[in-house]
C-alpha cells in the first residue's frame, strides 16, 4: 500500500528537525528565550493599553512581535466560532491521551450528537439531533468539513472511515439547520474537523497504540511554523483482527494542511488526505440472531455453522435459479475503498477590513464493496468551487460584518451493481443496474453580523441554490429459461431551494450569553434513492422530493473563569417530506420514501466544571445530556404483500432509529504542577437510552451504560527525556457488556391473507439490521516528541 511508503517518509524527515533542537547550543537558547520574554511582555503592554470591547467597532491595529505566525486567515470562518448558532468546540485535550480509534471518542462528547457503528470496523454513523439516525453508516443531512475544507460529496455522503483521530488538535460541532451557510444536506447542522497547526507541533512526534483483538495503530506528525508559513503532516497505518468474527482490517492515512503568507495580503492554504483500506465485514443480523451468536463465532462455513451466524444467498450461477448460503468469511465480504481529497486556498485582503476568499477541492471516492449477495463498484468524483468576500465596516453607526459567496460543486457517479457468485471476494456475476450520471449544484449566499448595542448582537443570512440530478439507471433481470430483461429509467430531477435565517446573540454579562435563532434546511434526494423499489430491488423511485425543516433554538452559556463552562439549548424544528431510509432485508437494498411531516424536538446539556479549583485544581468533571424527541405528524405507509396492500397511518409513532435520551460523563484529575505534572486518569460513563427500529414501533433495541476507565502520564514540553514521552493505558467497557452498537431501521410487513401488519416476533427475524458492540478491551500507547 502507497501508505506504508509515506510514513517511512514522514518518520525519516523527523530526524532532520531533531538533529537541529539537538545542536543549539544551551547558551545561545537561553540567550534568545530572555530576549523574546522582554519582546513580549512589552507588546501585551502595549494591547492591553488598546484592547477593543465585542462591539467598539473595528480593532486597532495590534503590535505583532518578531517572527509572531502571520498566516491565520482574515475571511468569515465557515464553522470555527459560528455567531448566533449552538457550536460546541472539543478541544484536543479531551482525546489525546486515549486509544481514540475511531471519530467515535471525539465527537460523542458533545451534547445534541450520537454515534453508531457503521458498516466496517473504522467506519461510524454520526448524527446531529437525530439528523442520521436511519443511515447505517456515514453522515447524511450533515455538511462535514476538516479544516475548513468540504468532505462531503454533492450527493450528500461524507464517510468517517477515512480520518484517524491522532491528527486533530480540535473539532467544531455546529447543531441546527443550517443551509443558508452550508447549502445543500446542512439539515442537522455541520462538523468541522482542524488538524493540528505546525506551531503547535513545533517538529516531530512519534507513537502507537496498541491494544486487544489484534489493534495497533502507529503514526507520526511533523509540523514547523515561521513568520510567514505553517505545515502539518500527519500519517499512520492502522489494522486490527477485529472481535466480531470476519472484520479484521488495514488502513492507511496521509492528511496534510500547509499555509504560506505569499505577501502581506496574500496567504494561501494546501490541503491533501489520502487514505486507503481493506475492510472484512460482518453481515448485519436479525434480533434474533444478535441474541444467539453477538460476535459471530464459529461462522467459517455455512454448512457448519455455528446457531445465529449470519448469512447471504449467492446465485450458484450468478445469473439466476438457485442460490445457497454462505457465511460472511465463506463469501469474503469485504470493502476496499480508496479517498484523495486535494484543496487549495487562496486568501487576498483588499485592504484592512477586506478579505476575498477563493477554494478549489478535488475529492474522489473508489469504491469496491462485496458486501452482499449484490456487490457494488463505482468512482465517484467530485469537484467543489467557491469563493466569497468578508468585509468589517460601520453600518447605522455600528460595528459589523458582512458576508457574500458563490459556490459550485458537480459530482460525477459511474457506479454499478452485479450478483455474486460462490467465489469469493472476486466472485462477480451478471450485472444488476449500472448508474450513470452527475449531480450539480450551484448558488449563492449572504450574511450580516450587525452590533445593535453593546453585547448585542444581530445575525441574519440567505442561501439560494440550484441543483440537478441527471441520472440513468439501467436495471438487468434474468428470468430462468427466458430472455434477459433491460429496463431503462431515466432520472432528470431539478430542484431550487431557498434557506434563510436570524438569530440574536447577547452577552448579557462577562459570564452569561444568550442566543435565540429560527433557521432553515433543505437536502434533495441522494441518486442512489431514485432507482431502489420499496421491495429492496432496482427500479424506479424517481419521484422523491427535497426534504426541509426549519428549527427554532433558544439557548445559553455560562462561563465562569476557568472553573465552570455549562452550556443549555432548547431546540423545536418542523420537517416537511423528510427522506426516511429503511432495511428490507440482508440480500436487499435500502428504500427512501418521503415523509409529509414530521418534528424533532429536545432539550441539550453540556458542563464542564472543575469543582475544587483551589484545593484541587486537576480535578474535572464533563457531562453532556441529551434529550430528543422525534415522531411522524403526517405519514401513511402503505404495505404491501402480493395482492394484498392495506395503508398505516403513523402520526404518532417516534421516529425509528432515534436515540431519545443519551448521557456521557467522565471524572477526572490531571495533576497541574510539581514533579508529577501530567500525571492522571478518568472514569467515563456512556448511557443510551432504547429505541424503536421500525415505522410501527414494535421492536426496541434495549438500552444500556458501558464504563471506561483511563490512566495517562503527558509531562509539560521540557528538555528532559521523561519530558519527551507520553503514556496511556485505557480499559473500554470495563464489565464486558454486550450490546447492540449499531441497528438499521427494517421495514414492516403485513400477512398476505389478513392484511394485518406482522408482530413483533417476525420482525425479530428480519435480517440486515444489527452489529454488536465492541466487547471489553484494554489499549496502550506511547508517544515521543522530537
Amino acid at each position: 500500500m502507497p501508505s506504508y511508503a509515506l510514513l517511512l517518509a514522514a518518520t525519516a524527515l523527523a530526524a532532520g528537525p531533531a538533529a537541529a533542537q539537538v545542536d543549539a547550543t544551551a547558551a545561545r537558547r537561553a540567550e534568545l528565550l530572555r530576549q523574546r520574554a522582554a519582546i513580549d511582555a512589552e507588546i501585551a503592554r502595549l494591547n492591553a493599553a488598546t484592547e477593543p470591547s465585542a462591539t467598539d467597532g473595528p480593532a486597532p491595529a495590534r503590535v505583532e512581535a518578531p517572527g509572531d505566525i502571520v498566516v491565520t486567515g482574515h475571511a468569515l470562518s465557515l464553522t470555527t466560532q459560528v455567531a448566533g448558532q449552538t457550536v460546541t468546540t472539543i478541544d484536543a485535550a479531551a482525546f489525546r491521551n486515549t486509544p481514540a480509534t475511531t471519530i467515535a471518542d471525539i465527537v460523542k462528547l458533545s451534547p445534541g450528537v450520537v454515534v453508531l457503528q457503521g458498516n466496517g470496523p473504522r467506519d461510524v454513523g454520526v448524527s446531529v439531533r437525530g439528523s442520521n439516525a436511519r443511515n447505517s453508516f456515514g453522515a447524511r443531512n450533515l455538511q462535514v468539513f476538516e479544516d475548513d475544507f468540504p468532505v462531503t460529496q454533492p450527493d450528500g455522503l461524507a464517510r468517517f472511515d477515512l480520518t484517524d483521530p491522532h491528527a486533530y488538535g480540535a473539532v467544531d460541532v455546529v447543531r441546527g439547520p443550517s443551509s443558508a451557510r452550508y447549502g445543500n444536506y446542512a439539515l442537522g447542522g455541520a462538523i468541522n474537523f482542524r488538524t493540528r497547526r505546525g506551531a503547535d507541533i513545533q517538529g516531530a512526534e512519534i507513537g502507537t497504540d496498541v491494544g486487544g483483538d489484534g489493534y495497533a495503530n502507529l503514526y507520526a506528525t511533523i509540523g514547523r511554523a515561521g513568520e510567514r508559513y505553517d505545515y502539518g503532516l500527519f500519517a499512520s497505518l492502522v489494522g486490527a483482527d477485529g472481535a466480531t468474527g470476519h472484520t479484521g482490517y488495514r488502513t492507511g492515512t496521509l492528511n496534510a494542511l500547509a499555509t504560506v503568507a505569499l505577501t502581506d495580503r496574500d496567504r494561501l492554504t494546501g490541503k491533501i488526505i489520502y487514505n486507503e483500506g481493506d475492510f472484512r465485514l460482518s453481515t448485519r443480523l436479525s434480533y434474533n440472531q444478535y441474541l444467539a451468536n453477538p460476535y459471530q463465532q464459529g461462522c467459517t462455513r455455512a454448512a457448519t455453522a455455528a446457531p445465529g451466524c449470519g448469512t447471504i444467498a449467492v446465485l450458484v450461477n450468478g445469473v439466476n435459479g438457485t442460490r445457497i448460503a454462505q457465511t460472511a468469511a465463506e463469501g469474503d465480504l469485504a470493502r476496499n475503498d480508496r479517498r484523495t481529497i486535494l484543496g487549495a486556498r487562496w486568501e487576498h485582503d483588499l485592504d484592512g477590513d477586506t478579505t476575498w476568499r477563493t477554494q478549489a477541492t478535488f475529492d474522489s471516492r473508489v469504491v469496491n464493496q462485496p458486501t452482499s449477495a449484490t456487490p457494488f463498484r463505482g468512482t465517484l468524483n467530485s469537484y467543489n468551487l467557491s469563493t466569497d468576500l468578508t468585509d468589517r465596516h460601520d453600518l447605522f453607526g455600528r460595528a459589523a460584518t458582512g458576508f457574500v459567496g458563490l459556490f459550485y460543486n458537480y459530482l460525477d457517479n459511474q457506479s454499478y451493481s452485479f450478483n455474486k457468485t460462490p467465489a469469493g471476494r472476486d466472485g462477480i456475476g451478471a450485472p444488476t443496474q449500472l448508474v450513470f450520471g452527475d449531480v450539480r449544484n450551484l448558488g449563492a449566499r449572504a450574511r450580516e453580523e450587525l452590533a445593535l448595542a453593546p453585547g448585542l448582537e444581530l445575525i441574519a443570512g440567505i442561501g439560494g441554490e440550484w441543483s440537478q440530478l441527471r441520472m440513468r439507471q439501467t436495471a438487468y433481470a434474468y428470468p430462468v429459461g427466458a430472455t434477459p430483461v433491460l429496463t431503462v429509467i431515466p432520472a432528470d430531477r431539478r430542484f431550487w431551494n431557498v434557506a434563510p435565517e436570524a438569530s440574536l446573540r447577547w452577552q448579557v454579562d462577562p459570564a452569561l450569553r444568550l442566543h435565540a435563532r429560527l433557521g432553515t434546511g433543505y437536502g434533495i434526494p441522494q441518486g442512489g434513492q431514485l432507482f431502489v423499489t420499496p421491495a429492496g430491488t432496482p427500479g424506479n423511485n424517481i419521484a422523491l422530493r427535497a426534504q426541509r425543516n426549519t428549527g427554532v433554538d433558544v439557548g445559553a452559556e455560562l462561563t465562569l473563569g476557568t472553573a465552570l463552562k455549562a452550556e443549555v439549548t432548547g431546540y423545536y424544528e418542523w420537517f416537511r417530506n423528510e427522506l426516511v431510509s429503511q432495511s428490507a432485508g440482508v440480500n436487499l437494498l435500502a428504500y427512501t420514501p418521503n415523509v409529509p411531516r414530521s418534528v424533532h424536538r429536545g432539550v441539550e446539556l453540556g458542563l464542564d466544571w472543575h469543582p475544587l479549583l483551589g484545593l484541587l485544581p486537576g480535578a474535572r468533571l464533563q457531562a453532556s445530556y441529551s434529550y430528543n424527541d422525534q415522531y411522524y405528524t403526517d405519514f401513511a405507509e402503505r404495505l404491501t404483500a402480493g395482492a394484498t396492500s392495506t395503508v398505516f397511518d403513523r402520526a404518532g409513532k417516534a421516529i425509528p432509529g432515534v436515540i431519545p435520551q443519551f448521557v456521557n460523563g467522565r471524572v477526572g484529575y490531571d495533576q497541574p504542577g510539581g514533579a508529577l505534572a501530567g500525571l492522571g486518569g478518568f472514569a467515563e460513563v456512556t448511557w443510551r437510552d432504547a429505541y424503536p427500529i421500525d415505522n410501527g414501533n414494535l421492536l426496541t433495541i434495549p438500552g444500556y451504560t458501558l464504563t471506561n476507565l483511563n490512566l495517562h502520564y503527558d509531562p509539560p514540553k521540557g528538555d528532559d527525556w521523561w519530558r519527551r514521552l507520553s503514556l496511556y493505558v485505557s480499559v473500554q467497557n470495563l464489565f464486558d457488556r454486550t450490546y447492540v452498537g449499531s441497528a438499521s431501521v427494517i421495514a414492516n410487513a403485513i400477512d398476505p391473507a389478513t392484511g394485518q401488519q406482522t408482530s413483533v416476533t417476525a420482525l425479530r427475524a428480519v435480517t440486515g439490521s444489527l452489529y454488536a458492540g465492541q466487547p471489553r478491551t484494554v489499549y496502550a500507547g506511547v508517544k515521543t516528541r522530537f
